[in-house]
């Protein structure tokens, strides 16, 4: 099984709104499609992370072309979340890519992230199929294949590589303090929390720290 990283521009001129906003919009730094649910009329509903003006992001979706409606919640000044109820045959380009990924043989997976004037994305399945998909994307959108590999499975969830004692020992770090800074626990508390001594804490936090440092840097990770 076989996995792909891609980079797909539109033409300016043939970019749909809904693609000019989340790429192009100065205001927002970074849009990732983070899930979508399909009805069988063609409705989707997207859950969208937004980092940059959340408002702009919102304003911007009133004037879109099939988004029917939007609801955004801020957790901070520059970042938000929201989500977004979309018609996708009322989005030609869209519907097509849609389409597309009805094909047998792969799965497109999320996130979709949009940033500097791109949409970056990343699909799981037979060579040939995924061969045949790229051969089909619309001919206004170019699209870039930035890495192959072998499917590896776990990496777009670091928690999955952890054992059951090194999730505890980060849990019990991250509550006493151990990542705060200035640095509110040691070792040794994290120790006494797990009932080990300090030496099987520290090699606990090591190699739960290192598992999740390569699964998120890992070129298939989840930051496309």
């Amino acid at each position: 099984m076989k996995q792909i990283r891609a980079r797909a521009t539109v033409d300016p001129g043939d970019a749909p709104a809904f693609f000019t906003l989340l790429a192009h919009d100065s205001a927002i730094e970074e849009a990732r499609v983070l899930e979508v649910n399909t009805t069988p009329e063609g409705v989707e509903t997207l859950l969208i992370a937004i980092d940059g003006d959340h408002s702009a992001f919102a304003a911007g979706t009133e004037e879109t072309p099939g988004v029917q409606s939007v609801d955004v919640t801020a957790v901070g000044e520059e970042r938000a979340y929201a989500t977004l109820v979309m018609h996708s045959p009322e989005t030609p380009l869209f519907d097509r890519i849609h389409e597309l990924g009805n094909d047998v043989g792969f799965v497109v997976r999320t996130p979709f992230v949009y940033r500097d004037g791109a949409m970056y994305g990343r699909a799981v399945g037979d060579p040939a199929a995924l061969q045949r998909a790229l051969e089909n994307v619309p001919a206004e959108m170019d699209v870039d294949v930035e890495a192959v590999g072998e499917f590896r499975g776990g990496a777009d969830a670091p928690e999955s590589a952890l054992s059951a004692r090194q999730r505890e020992a980060l849990e019990a770090a991250r509550e006493l303090g151990y990542y705060d800074h200035p640095r509110g626990a040691t070792h040794e508390d994290v120790a006494a929390e797990l009932d080990c001594g300090p030496a099987t804490a520290s090699d606990h936090l090591q190699k739960a720290e290192a598992k999740v440092v390569e699964a998120v840097l890992d070129e298939f990770g989840p930051d496309v």
